[in-house]
């Protein structure tokens, strides 16, 4: 019984410190998405636009986390199947602004994408490490760290694009970290979408 209940208050602490964590991750990713929108529009960088949106929909993923956190393994497999579909369709329409920025043919401004990229690669790095604890729980808790993994490397990315736009003057750069950011979202909503159904299935089959 009574390490029953230890196992209990362990559980219960857990959960309120990913959810003060949740919290967090979700200011940090706002406050991002508004600077790097605005950033991006200005330096005219498909890179940072992307990354830009990939922070509001961190943010959306993290509300809709602490939304179904302690519910049931069906809700928390549901909202994680629909923020892999956001996933995707944000992998999907940054590969289509690539091929618009290709076509206009605008060489974007490397210092811009160089000082803001360094701003979102440290907001998150320092999420990431707030959530690596948490990387191997359900389907709902692994698309959050799936998340929060992708934009550090986008970041890294975002930084190396500004690098290659530097040293080339050409546009070249940005529009292969965005195919690569795009190509992150894609697979990290394919591994989510198939652990989610999973979940459910499993679920089914213990109703």
């Amino acid at each position: 019984m009574g390490a029953h209940c230890c196992n209990h208050e362990q559980e219960a602490s857990r959960s309120r410190r990913y959810r003060k964590i949740l919290w967090l991750a979700l200011v940090v990713n706002f406050t991002m998405f508004a600077v790097e929108i605005g950033a991006g529009l200005r330096a005219g960088s498909v890179s940072l636009l992307a990354d830009s949106l990939d922070f509001l929909g961190d943010a959306g993923n993290y509300a809709i986390s602490l939304w179904v956190l302690g519910l049931g393994v069906v809700l928390r497999a549901r909202a994680a199947q629909f923020k892999a579909l956001s996933m995707l369709l944000f992998g999907l329409g940054v590969l289509a602004a690539a091929v618009w920025q290709l076509l206009q043919g605008e060489v974007p401004n490397a210092p811009t994408m160089g000082v803001v990229g360094s701003l979102a690669l440290l907001a998150n790095v320092g999420v990431a490490a707030l959530l690596y604890a948490y990387r191997e729980g359900d389907s709902n808790m692994r698309s959050v760290w799936l998340c929060t993994r992708n934009d550090a490397l986008g970041n890294l990315a975002v930084l190396l694009a500004a690098l290659g736009v530097f040293g080339t003057g050409s546009a070249w750069p940005d529009l292969l970290v965005a195919v690569i950011m795009a190509s992150l979202a894609i697979s990290a909503a394919i591994q989510v979408l198939r652990q989610a159904r999973g979940e459910l299935a499993e679920a089914a089959e213990h109703a």
